[in-house]
């Protein structure tokens, strides 16, 4: 019984230690492209906005538009750079009432202690 388990045991390990030649692939790899573009004007919501981007490669550039609630026009440009990050760059145009588009939350309403209030000590 041990010289079966012994034999085994090499023809295991001699198994493991063979090369194993992967088929070759039929398929052929090209690096990924693409291009796309898009637009929505729908008068009925007021919802207006632009999309184009494409790759090459690793390669990514891009451009979206829309208009903000505001009535601003922001236009959105984007790019990939050589570490494998993006890059945007944001400009708006209109909009905002002369705020830049930033509008000021109301102050917080004042919170009175109902007259039963007693403080808990846990």
């Amino acid at each position: 019984m041990h010289k079966i388990i012994a034999v085994l045991a090499c023809l295991a390990v001699m198994a493991m230690a063979m090369p194993y030649n992967h088929p070759e692939s039929k398929e052929e790899h090209h690096p990924a492209q693409y291009k796309f573009e898009y637009g929505v004007k729908d008068e009925l919501t007021g919802d207006h906005k632009t999309q184009w981007e494409q790759r090459e490669g690793k390669h990514v550039k891009g451009q979206y538009t829309l208009e903000d609630s505001d009535g601003g026009h922001r236009l959105v440009e984007y790019e990939s750079d050589a570490h494998g990050g993006i890059n945007f760059h944001v400009s708006k145009v209109g909009g905002g009432g002369g705020h830049g588009g930033h509008v000021a939350a109301p102050a917080p309403a004042p919170v009175k202690k109902p007259a039963n209030f007693k403080k808990s000590h846990y």
